[in-house]
């Protein structure tokens, strides 16, 4: 591993060396020095002799990123070009139009324009697709590409050529970027009279103030306990999972520790402030996509039996990342420590420095999880991420559902749906009622869409078996016979399904009208983890049960 680490630093340097031709700055390391006089010496040459003229600027930002995908997947450079991601990632505001984009065939759309931003006041729409920006095509674009464009300084402009979603004509639009902040929470408000609720996205500067803002707003509508939605949340800044800890717990209280290479990465966080409450009863939700600060919050306030974790084990990120300024304003977000939470458990899952034949890292195996204790003596384990006191297995999607998402289905019919119907009421009043699952059923009914079945595959890889076994005829016809049962009672999967199929096109159509809050809002509805979380705050048995251990998972 610190081989691997001291090449990171060659080439990180490396670009330093080419543009000043020194390396008086170096470490006092052969080993770096040599290298770094290899590479440069390299790029000189390839520039003075290769045949074809060369980019330096590609073929050392392709050399850098081609080192760094031999660490971990957090180490990572950025270039000047990249300054406003960079600006994304640490702090939540970026210049820009403010939309989500994603792909659509050989162009890029809006998928949703952010509520206020440039875009939504320039009247973008879902489904409207990107056909130029500044007058170049955007045809065969990534997502990707089309980002870094639509992002700039504040105050800049951007020219888009827009098609409409169904509409044959194009319009032009010139929108002037702003500043556009993501807030850290998505959605607050009260599931129940008692029980408030949080949805935190990211942990970006302030996450803390504005969940202890809105926790504080709930507290004076006179709610009992507090859900907090950490589902889907990346993490963000380590001070910030601190300091919501402390918002639960007592001031003085060890939330997180971390170790590194160097004796300065060694540091402990403890909570910093008088704490908001130290008593409601508290359930903290996560899934897979929970990582990072989300798992620091959650496992902190299990392992201080401060609350309750519900939901499904979470993504195993127990790395810590400095940001370390380069030259000519490019910087590197570097790993440089790992994180332990209360009880002593590191929960990172992989270990990059350990890869298979294939190069892809190795996971820690749940065998060899280590107990450790809460503290109130609760075992827990560090398995790679944090295991919810309470386990709830995720939905799985049937195959005719994920067939919609994959083609856009509900996508495209909620944008049909928007054009017939100027407005819906309230969220938590508006119904998808059966005529209007009449009307998708008709809608789908002239879509060209062909999908697999998982019983279908299973039967395909069975009929080859067979004829490579030469069964008899008797057993092919009893095949041939299973596939037809299959195939009509496959024409059934849009009302055996109809429930989640219903569910998922209620939150489409209700984010053309109410954005990303009014889906927020609607899939506390039907969520059921939200369900488990309420269900065991309003037994307060069972919540102490859970608390001292005594309730299995």
């Amino acid at each position: 591993m610190k081989n691997r680490r001291k090449i990171g630093i060659i080439v990180a340097l490396s670009i330093a060396l080419v543009i000043s031709v020194s390396v008086g700055f170096v470490r006092n390391d052969f080993e770096i020095a040599k290298n770094l006089d290899i590479y440069a010496t390299l790029l000189k040459q390839l520039n003075e002799n290769y045949v074809d003229d060369i980019n330096p600027n590609i073929l050392v930002e392709e050399s850098i990123n081609a080192m760094l995908n031999k660490l971990d997947p957090y180490t990572v450079y950025y270039p000047e070009s990249q300054m406003e991601e960079f600006k994304l990632l640490t702090t939540g505001h970026y210049g820009g139009i403010g939309a989500i984009v994603q792909q659509a065939d050989d162009y890029v759309m809006i998928a949703e324009p952010y509520e206020g931003s440039p875009a939504f006041k320039a009247g973008l729409q879902a489904g409207d697709k990107i056909m130029s920006v500044n007058g170049q095509s955007a045809k065969g674009k990534t997502v990707a590409d089309v980002s870094s464009i639509l992002k700039g300084q504040p105050g800049t402009s951007v020219k888009l050529e827009i098609m409409p979603y169904g509409k044959q004509t194009t319009v032009t639009k010139n929108i002037v970027r702003e500043e556009i902040q993501l807030p850290n929470i998505s959605y607050s408000g009260k599931l129940t009279d008692d029980i408030g609720y949080i949805r935190l996205s990211q942990f970006l500067e302030k996450a803390a103030m504005d969940v202890k803002n809105e926790f504080i707003q709930l507290k004076s509508q006179n709610i009992t306990a507090l859900v907090l939605d950490l589902r889907g949340n990346g993490g963000g800044l380590l001070n910030e999972a601190v300091d919501l800890v402390g918002l639960f717990v007592p001031k003085n209280e060890l939330v997180v520790s971390t170790k590194g290479k160097l004796q300065d990465r060694n540091q402990f966080y403890y909570t910093r402030n008088e704490p908001v409450d130290v008593k409601i009863p508290l359930v903290i939700l996560v899934d897979e996509m929970s990582a990072s600060a989300s798992e620091i919050v959650a496992g902190a306030i299990q392992d201080l039996d401060r609350g309750l974790v519900i939901g499904r084990r979470t993504f195993g990120k127990g790395l810590v990342q400095n940001i370390v300024p380069l030259s000519y304003n490019t910087k590197l977000k570097v790993t440089v420590s790992k994180y332990y939470i209360p009880s002593g458990r590191c929960i990172q899952k992989y270990d990059y420095a350990d890869r298979d034949d294939k190069g892809q890292s190795k996971s820690k195996a749940d065998s060899s999880a280590v107990a450790f204790k809460t503290k109130k003596g609760r075992i827990v384990y560090d398995y790679g991420g944090v295991e919810p006191d309470i386990l709830i297995e995720s939905d799985i999607y049937s195959t005719i559902l994920l067939t919609m998402i994959e083609n856009r289905i509900l996508f495209n019919y909620a944008n049909e749906f928007k054009f017939k119907n100027n407005s819906i009421p309230a969220v938590k009043d508006f119904v998808f009622t059966d005529a209007m699952y009449d009307d998708f059923l008709k809608y789908f009914a002239t879509q060209d869409v062909k999908y697999e079945t998982y019983s279908e595959k299973q039967l395909a890889i069975l009929e080859k078996s067979i004829e490579d076994d030469k069964f008899s005829s008797d057993v092919v016809k009893e095949i041939e016979k299973l596939k037809e049962m299959i195939k009509k009672d496959k024409t059934n999967d849009l009302q055996r399904f109809k429930k989640e199929i219903k569910e998922l096109l209620t939150l489409e159509i209700v984010s053309r009208y109410y954005y990303q809050k009014g889906r927020a809002e609607a899939s506390l509805l039907m969520d059921p983890e939200i369900k488990k979380a309420k269900a065991i705050i309003e037994d307060k048995a069972q919540y102490e049960q859970v608390l001292k251990g005594n309730v299995g998972k």
